[in-house]
């Protein structure tokens, strides 16, 4: 009963040559890949992708899905004998044409697998793109572009060809980060009692200050109007947003308490007599 059921599937044509029973069998092919896909995308989810960065994972989980349902395709294709022959031709012709139209796509694409693979930053990532006026922390890494999120709370878009071949700083990378500051004091206050006086008060009020590297003084420039003096202190990556401008008060502190001068900038004017 059922195999008589079957022939006369088979005999019914559709467009092409198709039959009923291969239009069947198709969707049979098909449904088991798509259970297969999300069988395998479940199981790389839970045993692989907690191992991997979050955009890299959800990437790899979409070519995985779509992989195998591609294949399920070939699959009945190739079971039914169709004949690809004209259709590749004309697939090809259509792939150059395409391929010139969507040059920065690919190129994006390309570029965005190379991202995935070198891993030169990660999500959440604190980084700086000094080519283009970046700052911000990094908030996915994506087929065709990245996202980053500045500090201002805007979120900016960047195509995975620019942001690969540019310029990128890991603020993040680092456990520890330096912070420096320029001050300038009169000639007439002792550079050692000025640069003395600003390394008790960092060490006083400080305290997130690293002992190991200790706090650097170097005389930077002898100026017009005043001796320059550069600090630079080391601290905790994550105190970063609070060390550079409590270091410009606390040492503008020191110097007051000790009635050192920061001058105002100074010209002397010599008039010549005739």
């Amino acid at each position: 009963m059922m195999l008589e059921f079957l022939q006369e599937l088979s005999q019914m044509q559709l467009i092409g040559g198709l039959t009923v029973l291969s239009l069947l069998m198709g969707a049979i092919i098909m449904t088991v890949g798509i259970i297969i896909a999300k069988i395998v995308k479940l199981l790389f989810h839970k045993y692989y992708a907690p191992t991997l960065q979050k955009d890299t994972a959800q990437n790899i989980s979409k070519l995985i899905y779509f992989g195998i349902i591609i294949i399920s395709f070939m699959v009945f294709t190739s079971s039914q004998g169709v004949d690809f022959s004209g259709l590749m031709v004309a697939g090809g012709i259509f792939a150059v044409i395409i391929g010139f139209a969507t040059q920065s796509v690919i190129s994006n694409l390309i570029s965005g697998v190379f991202l995935m693979i070198e891993k030169p930053v990660k999500h959440g990532d604190t980084i700086q793109i000094p080519d283009m006026s970046i700052y911000g922390t990094l908030l996915d890494i994506a087929t065709f572009s990245s996202r980053v999120r500045k500090f201002d709370g805007t979120i900016v878009r960047i195509p995975n060809e620019k942001f690969f071949a540019s310029n990128i700083r890991s603020l993040s990378t680092s456990t520890v980060r330096r912070a420096d500051i320029t001050v300038g004091i009169s000639y007439n206050d002792d550079i050692d009692n000025a640069i003395s006086v600003i390394k008790k008060e960092i060490q006083s009020t400080m305290p997130f200050i690293l002992s190991i590297p200790e706090p650097e003084f170097r005389v930077k420039e002898l100026g017009d109007s005043s001796v320059n003096i550069q600090v630079l202190v080391w601290h905790p990556k994550d105190d970063w947003s609070q060390a550079q401008p409590i270091l410009l008060t606390t040492v503008k502190r020191a110097l007051d308490k000790s009635g050192i001068e920061i001058p105002y900038p100074q010209r002397v004017i010599w008039g010549a007599k005739d």
